[in-house]
């Protein structure tokens, strides 16, 4: 007999083995470099949270995903909005990447006071001026597992504004992509 995806997910995070703890995971990590991103939902809550646990996960039909953590105010947003924006950040937007990663910043629209940005057509989610590339998407699925919940967007507009590198993150510092 197969078991739903719900079921094994929840079967495998039973039996994680506890030897790895979340201050060595988090080192270790730290040593994938990634790239950086700004999650945004619009509407009559917006909200932004910079993140770097993104990733595509289909080309045909085109889809990403992000995960955020259960405790973070973009889960209940994402979750509630059902569309959000995935801004991927330039070499020179650092200081946006930690505005908005700043758990004391002022939440709400007041976060967005004096950050470029445009709403994104199909979304409504503010597109910040200056991103690498953007892209709108609509929730399709989301599955928790631990303390995140991967939330998978069906991509609905996708495009590349800025010629310039991407900022990147990786052992716990922000950079750029070396030159050859």
């Amino acid at each position: 007999m197969k078991s739903t995806p719900t079921e094994i997910d929840h079967a495998a995070a039973r039996s994680v083995p506890r030897a790895v703890g979340p201050g060595r995971m988090r080192e270790v990590m730290s040593r994938f470099a990634t790239g950086v991103t700004v999650l945004t939902v619009g509407g009559d809550h917006p909200h932004a949270m910079t993140a770097n646990a993104f990733s595509s996960v289909s080309l045909d039909p085109p889809a990403v995903l992000a995960c955020v953590g259960h405790g973070a105010v973009m889960h209940q947003a994402l979750t509630d909005a059902g569309r959000f924006a995935v801004n991927i950040l330039g070499a020179g937007q650092e200081e946006l990447a930690r505005h908005f990663a700043d758990r004391r910043r002022t939440l709400g629209a007041a976060q967005f006071e004096g950050v470029a940005r445009r709403p994104g057509r199909h979304t409504g989610a503010p597109l910040l001026d200056g991103a690498v590339a953007w892209l709108e998407c609509e929730l399709a699925a989301s599955h928790e597992f631990g303390d995140h919940t991967v939330f998978i967007g069906s991509v609905l507009a996708a495009a590349q504004e800025a010629d310039e590198d991407e900022l990147l993150f990786v052992g716990g510092r922000f950079g750029r992509p070396a030159t050859p």
